[in-house]
């Protein structure tokens, strides 16, 4: 019988299930089970339907069952910085509010005038970029406006923490999501107590932190029962996606930067220790945790989550535009000098992404896009000018220049963008593989169950499982 592992890959806009199975030298992937992760809006409140997403995991798990594949593993990446209470008995005591809800804005300066402490002092300590959406800024809002929540709380799970609870009843928090909370200490690798307590933040809620690679524990009786699966063992991977992504890229050498293209581009360089000084500080770069001990040192940059907005909007009228259509049409577009700035609080989470990209368009150039084409051009000539600048402070930062960029995730079927990328940065662009995500989780479960020695021996795995496209550079 065939043995097989199991990715959970969440998304912000979809979530699925992938099967992986490796003979040895080469993996291959099939998808079992695809579900939709749209966020709902509840009085003002902007939610991630949990409950749903974990019946959705039930529901593949199902599918899995009745492959007549043996099952040897079960791993879950999420994106990052959302979590979620359970109370003492391990229920949920909220569903969780989702990262583009607005609840962090405005919390740091709350922070500096309520306790004396100012970003520059946080920074040396947990070496992550400033953005509103982290969970220290969550977590101390719901401290000061949600504490009949806070209050009954006995534990915090981050979204992946949260599903491999509810497989195994096991809380931890696995390092590598952890680190994008700001709550972590970047040099030791622990949580920032001392910071966290000067904050008056509850360091009680805190799980233990376990490390990819690592089994969290084995599908629970009930789960068992309702899906029609033995006892399988969940392990630990690189559950921040980016990380599982990182794991799960081929790069080309020590110089190469990768450039995780979805919903939010995560630009940078793996790096063996975090890099925290005033140039880094200066430049908003992030020290996050990657497998096996590594850095992953990059921006968060606000990617294809534009696109897919505005290809929502336009495929409700006509069923023709789909990524492809947007694609060529920005291409094509007759006014190519349209820029938008994708951090800009304006395309956070407005109601209709059209109109937010025209207004900024109208406000900064004095012109309104009036196509599909010239509307989604400044889009992606926004998004590619953040790779640039990205990629220019990359090389300040760390005193090296960056040879070429891997990207990898869905982006990388766009050839449009992966060619804009190259011509605007400069560099060589390496594209592939698109599943660097599943891969990349699939890589710590194999290490796991002692079928690789590594991620550096995990990485040939890749080469040799998926082919990849080479952008050069045309100006």
């Amino acid at each position: 019988m065939e043995i097989a592992n199991l990715a959970f890959d969440f998304g912000a806009s979809s979530g699925r299930l992938v099967m992986g199975k490796f003979d040895g030298e080469r993996i291959t992937l099939e998808e079992i089970h695809r579900f939709p992760n749209e966020p709902v809006w509840f009085n003002g409140r902007l939610y991630w339907d949990f409950f749903r997403l974990f019946h959705e995991m039930k529901v593949g798990l199902s599918k899995a069952a009745k492959l007549g594949v043996e099952i040897a593993s079960i791993g879950i990446d999420t994106w990052g910085v959302d979590f979620a209470y359970l109370d003492k008995d391990g229920h949920l005591l909220s569903n969780t509010i989702h990262y583009r809800d607005d609840r962090g804005k405005g919390m740091l300066e709350e922070m500096e005038r309520d306790k004396g402490v100012n970003f520059a002092e946080i920074y040396k300590v947990t070496g992550n970029q400033f953005m509103t959406i982290n969970s220290l800024f969550q977590l101390y809002y719901d401290v000061k406006y949600r504490p009949h929540i806070v209050d009954h709380a006995s534990s915090l799970l981050f979204m992946p923490d949260l599903f491999s609870y509810g497989l195994t009843g096991e809380r931890y928090n696995e390092y590598t999501i952890a680190s994008t909370s700001q709550m972590l200490d970047a040099e030791k690798r622990e949580w920032a107590v001392d910071l966290l307590k000067k904050l008056d933040l509850p360091t009680n809620l805190l799980q233990s932190i376990i490390q990819p690679g690592e089994v969290w524990g084995e599908l629970t009786k009930e789960i068992q029962e309702e899906v029609g699966l033995p006892k399988v063992p969940v392990i630990a991977v690189g559950s921040h996606d980016t990380a599982s992504a990182v794991a799960g890229t081929p790069l080309k050498s020590p110089n190469c930067a990768y450039l995780s293209c979805g919903s939010w581009s995560l630009l940078g360089m793996e790096l063996t220790k975090p890099l925290i000084n005033d140039e880094s500080y200066e430049c908003n770069f992030t020290n996050e945790g990657g497998v096996e001990g590594t850095i992953r040192y990059l921006k968060n940059i606000t990617g294809l989550w534009i696109i897919q907005q505005l290809k929502r909007k336009w495929s409700q009228s006509d069923a023709k535009v789909d990524y492809v259509y947007i694609s060529s049409a920005a291409k094509q577009a007759e006014h190519v000098d349209y820029i938008i700035d994708p951090n800009h609080e304006s395309f956070v989470a407005p109601f209709d992404m059209e109109q937010a990209v025209i207004e900024f368009c109208e406000k900064n150039f004095g012109k309104r896009p009036q196509t599909i084409g010239e509307t989604a051009r400044a889009a992606y000539n926004g998004i590619v000018q953040e790779y640039k600048q990205a990629v220019e402070a990359l090389g300040k930062t760390l005193k090296k220049p960056v040879e070429c960029i891997n990207m990898v995730g869905g982006g990388t079927q766009d050839q449009f963008l992966c060619q804009l990328t190259a011509d605007v940065t400069g560099k060589e662009v390496i594209a592939g593989p698109i599943e660097a995500s599943v891969t990349g989780n699939i890589l710590m479960q194999l290490k796991a169950l002692n079928r690789i020695k590594d991620i550096e021996e995990g990485r040939q795995v890749v080469q040799q499982s998926f082919a990849v496209k080479h952008y050069s550079p045309r100006m």
